[in-house]
Order: C-alpha cells, then sequence, then structure tokens
C-alpha cells in the first residue's frame, strides 16, 4: 500500500484549517483516511471561545479514532458520534447554536480486505480510481446548487441555506447532520487508489481548469500531492491581481490532499 498526504496553508502567517490523518490498525488489512476543511469564520465572530483548528484537530481526532476502532460502525454513524464528542467538549463555554460555531466539510474512507466505504459531506471531494483506470468522483454538490443570487451575504447565507434544508450541510455542532452526508460502499477489488482533496487543492480544476477530475487524480498519482498544489499556488499567484478566476474569493486557501493506492 502507498499512501500520501499534504497539506499546507494558504497563508503561512495563519494556521492551517485543514485537518488530514491516515489510521493504519496493527490488526488486519484495514485503514482509514480522514480530511477535513474548516470554515473560516467571518470577522464577527462564531460564538466560539475556540479556534476553527481547535475544532478541525478535535473532530478530526475523535473521528479518525472512531473509523479504526469501531469498524463495525457505519461512517455515518460514526461521524455523528465524533460531532457529538466535539460539541461536549465546548457546550459549556461556548454558544453551539450560532450559525458560525467552528464547522468543517468532510471527505473520509474506510477500507478493509473486502470493501470500501466512503462519506462525503460539503464541497471537499473524492475521487475513486477502478482496475481499468476509471476515476468516478464523489461529491456533494448542494452548495454548487443553490442559486447564486441567493448567497447575497454571509449573513443572509447563514440564516436561510447554511444547515438548512434546501441549502447545504457541514459538520458543526449538531450530529444529525450525518444523516445528509454522500456515502456508499464498493467492493475493494473495484478501488485500486483514491485521493481526497479540499477545494483549496480542487481549485486545479474547479477553478483554474487546469484538466477534469480524471486529469487531477493522474498528476497526482504521478507527480504526487505537493506537485498538485505546488501548481494552484503558482496559478493562484498569476490570478492576484487580474482576479479573473478568483473573483472576490481569497487569493490562497488552505490546501490538503491524501492519496491513497492499495
Amino acid at each position: 500500500m502507498r499512501t500520501e498526504l499534504v497539506s499546507e496553508p494558504g497563508e503561512r502567517a495563519r494556521p492551517n484549517e485543514d485537518f488530514a490523518s491516515v489510521g493504519l490498525p496493527a490488526h488486519g488489512q484495514g485503514g482509514s483516511l480522514v480530511v477535513l476543511d474548516g470554515v473560516t469564520p467571518p470577522s464577527d465572530g462564531t460564538g466560539c471561545a475556540h479556534s476553527v483548528p481547535w475544532y478541525t484537530a478535535r473532530l478530526g481526532g475523535a473521528l479518525t479514532e472512531l473509523t479504526v476502532s469501531l469498524t463495525d460502525v457505519p461512517l455515518a454513524e460514526a461521524l455523528s458520534l465524533a460531532i457529538a464528542r466535539t460539541a461536549s467538549a465546548h457546550a459549556e463555554t461556548c454558544d453551539l447554536s450560532h450559525p458560525r460555531t467552528p464547522q468543517a466539510t468532510v471527505v473520509t474512507v474506510r477500507w478493509s480486505a473486502t470493501e470500501v466505504e466512503y462519506l462525503v459531506l460539503s464541497d471537499s471531494a473524492l475521487l475513486l480510481e477502478s482496475p481499468d483506470g476509471l476515476v468516478t468522483p464523489v461529491l456533494d454538490d448542494r452548495l454548487d446548487r443553490v442559486p447564486r443570487s441567493t448567497l447575497t451575504s454571509a449573513a443572509a447565507t447563514d440564516a436561510t441555506l447554511r444547515n438548512k434544508e434546501g441549502g447545504f450541510f457541514t459538520a458543526a455542532a449538531d450530529p444529525s447532520v450525518a444523516a445528509r452526508a454522500v456515502t456508499g460502499t464498493l467492493p475493494r477489488s473495484a478501488v485500486r487508489s483514491l485521493a481526497a482533496l479540499t477545494d483549496g487543492a480542487t481549485r486545479w480544476t474547479e477553478t483554474f481548469r487546469e484538466g477534469d477530475w480524471t486529469d487531477l487524480f493522474l498528476h497526482v498519482r504521478k507527480n504526487g500531492p505537493q506537485s498538485l498544489i505546488d501548481q494552484v499556488r503558482a496559478r493562484e499567484r498569476a490570478d492576484a491581481e487580474e482576479r479573473v478566476h478568483l473573483r472576490r474569493s481569497k487569493t490562497h486557501d488552505d490546501a490538503t490532499v491524501v492519496f491513497v493506492e492499495f
């Protein structure tokens, strides 16, 4: 088995709000990966005394432990347990009902000798490669399906769309959101390799149009995750002034890639 993990902050002066792990238990032939993309908070606060990196480290650590130790528990249930565990760690000090309470997108995959189980929540991406080289993206596209005209402001989005029916969902403080994730199970024999990426890395395809999902995956397989992130950074710097591609979004975003080849 080959595993590679690269996670890079968007700005060196700011902490990385992404989280990534690969868990390989001593027993059996299984393992898991977890990739989280923390949601950058607005300047007017989150109702929480803790930072987004604190939240993603807590949630990611809990989810990594649960996916490895509770192999008979479905991933959606493991995510629900991890969210509940994280919420209990700061429920007495923070307002977890605040719409911008620390939160994150989620990709998690668990494999055994016979199966590959996956879960995707919000706009990080999972790419699955079959033995014949076909690359299939697993995406939660609910945010993309929200009409741009309705995203008028952060406050309006929080009130009407974030973790609301008809909007989009992220892992925050409500364990029930785990049931909203895109999930599935495949035979292990149907998956040769896979990659999980936060949207700071998927800019290669989604923002800069350097190639489709298959092109992105092949680039990671051949050149490694760091090469993909380096190319994204180069495109971001080139677009920093004209903002042709990035428009009003931040120039650099935290970027994480985890690649696993069975």
